[in-house]
């Protein structure tokens, strides 16, 4: 594996060698004991066109707990704030020789092309709504270590599924590791096509979440529509938001996961998002750090 661009590269056995060394990350961090110095020496380049806060300062802490040296771009005062363009700054950035790049780009598929021109390994940090592969690989981290398995794990995805690059990657993960997935959406945010056959859509929250294992709900990419497709926020929660009566009624089981931000309110009622017998939230962004040790010690370790 060279670079990580998305789950639609990794076959299974990829998939569960990176979830495995990632759940030996959990426990050498409980433990505090692993390889400090495993990327000592290694200069990791944090390239986020857009703005981040769990997946950057996750790579960040991941990159510094395994020794590397962390240098972060910033757009606004990067030479293309000068009118330099997308593909010279690339050039300049790899012509310093970093030894990984981690990349976040509004353009579907631009750490794709990054990677064409890099010297070094390349990790989208997600780009545009096409793939976010180390969210996807951290929520099934996150689902690995609560129900030990996912195969036959049913997980329902509630909101713009459309739009949504985390949607793109769990629904490919998660199919190619034998969970049954579910999307749930309104007719205007639930795409024609879906990056994984088998997966059965569903309009109402009545009629997708019974069965449910996993419920996991999906902010409205506001920045990624042509124009406001919701009505309002209000209209929204009382069709798709997650209440804790609404959970009780039609899949008491279920654990309660979202990638982020969360906009209480909209995608579920606090009570919800914090009751500590179901919510499995913070366990995901805690998951992000042992998740992306794994992949830079597998993609940038000697």
């Amino acid at each position: 594996m060279k670079h990580l661009l998305g789950i639609d590269a990794l076959d299974k056995d990829a998939i569960l060698a990176i979830l495995d060394r990632a759940e030996f990350y959990v426990r050498a961090l409980q433990e505090k004991d692993w390889d400090r110095e495993r990327l000592r020496h290694k200069l990791i380049l944090h390239l986020f066109f857009e703005n981040s806060t769990r997946t950057l300062i996750s790579f960040e802490m991941a990159a510094k707990r395994l020794g590397a040296e962390v240098v972060n771009w910033d757009l606004e005062t990067s030479s293309l704030s000068k009118g330099e363009n997308f593909l010279d700054t690339i050039d300049t950035l790899c012509a310093m020789k970093p030894d990984a790049i981690v990349m976040r780009h509004s353009e579907y598929g631009a750490p794709l092309v990054v990677a064409k021109r890099a010297p070094c390994p390349v990790i989208n940090g997600g780009d545009s709504w096409r793939e976010h592969p180390t969210q996807a690989l951290l929520d099934a981290l996150t689902m690995r270590r609560h129900f030990g398995t996912l195969e036959g794990l049913c997980v329902a995805i509630v909101g713009d599924i459309a739009h949504s690059r985390v949607a793109s990657s769990n629904i490919e993960l998660l199919t190619r590791m034998g969970a049954h997935v579910r999307v749930i959406a309104p007719e205007i945010l639930m795409p024609e096509k879906l990056p994984a056959e088998g997966v059965e859509k569903f309009s109402s929250l009545e009629m997708g979440l019974p069965g449910a294992d996993v419920i996991m709900t999906l902010r409205l990419q506001k920045e990624r529509m042509d124009t406001a497709l919701i009505a309002s926020d209000t209209a929204y929660f009382n069709e798709y938001g997650l209440t804790t009566a609404i959970v009780d009624r039609f899949a008491p089981k279920a654990m309660i996961m979202d990638p982020g931000p969360l906009v209480r309110g909209l995608q579920m009622s606090d009570d919800l998002a914090e009751d500590p017998a179901r919510s499995l939230i913070l366990k995901q962004v805690a998951n992000g750090i042992p998740t992306r040790m794994a992949v830079l010690d597998m993609l940038v370790g000697d």
